[in-house]
This record gives structure tokens, C-alpha cells and sequence, in this order.
């Protein structure tokens, strides 16, 4: 397949004169690195060192290299069928991740083959699942939660398909792509606790989901450092709804929280909208903060203190590190990897020092 590629581009690859240009196979070599390499510098991908990156493009310079993006396209739109099955709660979260699946397919030429599974997170039919192999995708991409469904990973296991999964955690024989769940929620919680908070409530997320199990863990271990904090907990499945009810028990404690922290920004709009109805000024008498910084964190008031997860980027780079394990010979692909991106803590007006005895 490798050489495949490397002819088709060096034959498109002329100008209108018939002189040969760069190609991306020269830039790799004028730099000493592999033409894989080379495509995740052009695309600013993680996972290559500063001086790597630095080598490439002094070769890219030199060369007077520009990306053949009609040669890329021909190739790609023939091998890049790759498959997209997604199934999520929350809304905001799934229009973040597919904008950054489409995104990344546009740049790279790939062809798209969705599968919605059911409602709530639910995985796909076998038979669905089935006709999606059957489609000839070259690849899937999961969105969370199905890239931990055993069901889906056995059936795409099974057809021998490469898989990227985002939000997944050391999935065998898949790339998995995520943040630092845990960092973050250690870092938030102790944001609430350097404001003056000492009684908190935590909504937990999905519980077949081990991002849901890592966001308690940090949050757990903020609290453990500091001695006088009270907790109460509630389950959620990170969807609005759920939330709710999450909400509702936690302030029907005594004495109630005076911070809540949800597992996602659905659940911390849920927490809000339980608070106004209530009578409960947020932040004054009521800190809310969330977690993913979706468009449901600023779509209400106040807008939410949240953890960035830039889901998007997450989506475009696991659809691009899927696309070059397709791209390689089978004998050379080395699946089951994580990937985590960076965080990020954003302000906003859901927060306040506490003013609760």
C-alpha cells in the first residue's frame, strides 16, 4: 500500500511543464524522517519532538515542498472509507466530535460512513455493525462511549478493522485518544476547595465509561489533601435528565453542598437549572462547574467554570492517527496506543468564594 502511495504521487506530482516537483517522499528523505512523519508536522499533529519538527520544515524550505493535495485526494477517497459509530447523551458533546471528524475527513479526502447506535450510549445492532464492515471501511472511529462496548470492539476485532477511540482508555488494539480525565478533576476540585469550599457534591458520569472512574478518582484525591471537606455523591449517565435528579439529591442533603461539581456540562446545566428553580443564586449561594467545555456551558447563566476538552481536536486526531494506520502495511501496525492532549481550566461566572456557614 506504502508503495502504492509513493508512485501515484511521484507520477501526479509535475507541473505543467512535466517537471517533476517535491513530493512528500522527498521531504522525508531531505529530513531523515518517514513520509508519516512528514504528514503530521504538515498537519500539525502531536506526537513528533520539537527538533523533529524543526528538521521537517527546514526540509519543506529547502525543497520548496507544497502538499499535492489533488494527488492526496485521489489516493484517499479510493482506501480512506472509514466508518464513524457514535451514540451519546450529550448533544453538545457529539456536534463537537463529529465537526471535528468532518473536518479532519475534508483535509485528508477520506470518505465517511456513519452508524448511530441507540439512544443513551447504546452500541449498534450485530446486524448494523455487520453491514457497516460489509461497506468495505477501511477503519472505524468510536465516539464515547462505544469505543469501551465490548460489543463493538468484538465485532471490529473480529473483521480484523483498525480502531480509534476517543475518551477510551488502553483499549486493546486500538488507538485511544483523551485527555488527562483524572488530572483534571484533581485540579477543579481543588479550585473549589482554594475558594473557601468544605462541603462538596460530585455527579458521577456513565458508569461504564472509565473517564466517569478516573474524573471521581481526581476528584477524591483533591479532597484527601485536605482534611476538613465533607462529600456527598450522586449518580448521573451524563445526560441532562439525569442531572436533574442528581441535583435534586444532592441539595436535598442537610447540611447541602455548597460546590457541585457534575461530570460533564449537560449535568452542571441540569445542577443550574435546578438551583434557579429552587431559589438558589449561582454562584452566591451555589457554585456550579462542569466538565468537556461544550457549547452547553455558555449557552446559560451564569456561564459555566468548566474543564476544557477540546473534543474536536480529540475527533480530528484520532481520525488522523487512524488514517495512517490504515495507511500502513499490516505487518507494521502497531494498534492499542493512547494518545492524551492537553486541558485546560476556563473561568466564568458559575464560582464564588464561600459565603455559606
Amino acid at each position: 500500500m506504502a508503495g502504492e502511495f509513493t508512485s501515484r504521487e511521484t507520477i501526479l506530482a509535475k507541473n505543467p511543464d512535466g517537471v517533476r516537483v517535491p513530493t512528500i517522499i522527498d521531504v522525508a528523505a531531505e529530513a531523515g524522517v518517514s513520509p508519516m512523519t512528514v504528514s503530521r508536522v504538515i498537519n500539525d499533529r502531536v506526537g513528533v519532538g520539537p527538533e523533529t519538527r524543526k528538521a521537517v520544515n527546514a526540509a519543506i524550505r529547502a525543497l520548496g515542498y507544497t502538499p499535492n493535495v489533488a494527488a492526496r485526494s485521489l489516493v484517499t477517497s479510493a482506501e480512506m472509507r472509514i466508518g464513524v459509530v457514535y451514540s451519546n447523551p450529550s448533544a453538545a458533546f457529539m456536534s463537537d466530535f463529529l465537526t471535528g471528524v468532518f473536518e479532519e475527513a475534508s483535509i485528508r479526502g477520506a470518505r465517511l460512513i456513519l452508524l448511530k447506535g441507540g439512544e443513551g450510549g447504546r452500541a449498534p445492532s450485530p446486524a448494523e455493525l455487520k453491514s457497516l464492515v460489509a461497506s468495505g471501511v477501511r477503519g472505524v472511529i468510536l465516539a464515547p462511549p462505544l469505543g469501551e462496548s465490548g460489543a463493538v470492539l468484538k465485532a471490529l476485532k473480529k473483521a480484523g478493522l483498525p480502531m480509534a477511540a476517543v475518551g477510551a482508555y488502553s483499549v486493546e488494539d486500538a488507538i485511544c485518544v483523551r485527555i488527562d480525565d483524572r488530572r483534571a478533576a484533581y485540579e477543579m476540585t481543588r479550585r473549589l476547595i482554594a475558594l473557601g469550599h468544605r462541603r462538596l457534591g460530585f455527579i458521577l458520569g456513565n458508569p461504564d465509561q472509565a473517564a466517569s472512574a478516573e474524573r471521581l478518582a481526581g476528584f477524591r484525591a483533591a479532597v484527601n489533601e485536605a482534611a476538613d471537606v465533607t462529600v456527598a455523591l450522586a449518580q448521573g449517565d451524563f445526560s441532562f435528565s439525569s442531572g436533574l435528579s442528581a441535583a435534586e439529591t444532592l441539595l436535598d442533603t442537610s447540611p447541602p453542598p455548597t460546590a457541585i461539581f457534575a461530570s460533564n456540562d449537560d449535568m452542571a446545566a441540569a445542577v443550574v437549572s435546578v438551583a434557579h428553580r429552587r431559589h438558589l443564586d449561582v454562584p452566591q449561594k451555589l457554585t456550579v462547574v462542569g466538565f468537556d467545555d461544550t457549547s452547553a456551558a455558555v449557552t446559560l447563566w451564569p456561564p459555566l467554570t468548566t474543564v476544557h476538552q477540546p473534543v474536536r481536536k480529540l475527533a480530528a486526531e484520532a481520525l488522523g492517527l487512524l488514517a495512517a494506520e490504515i495507511s500502513k502495511l499490516e505487518a507494521d501496525r502497531r494498534p492499542g496506543r493512547d494518545h492524551i492532549l492537553d486541558h485546560e481550566i476556563v473561568e466564568r461566572q458559575s464560582t464564588a468564594p464561600n459565603i455559606v456557614l
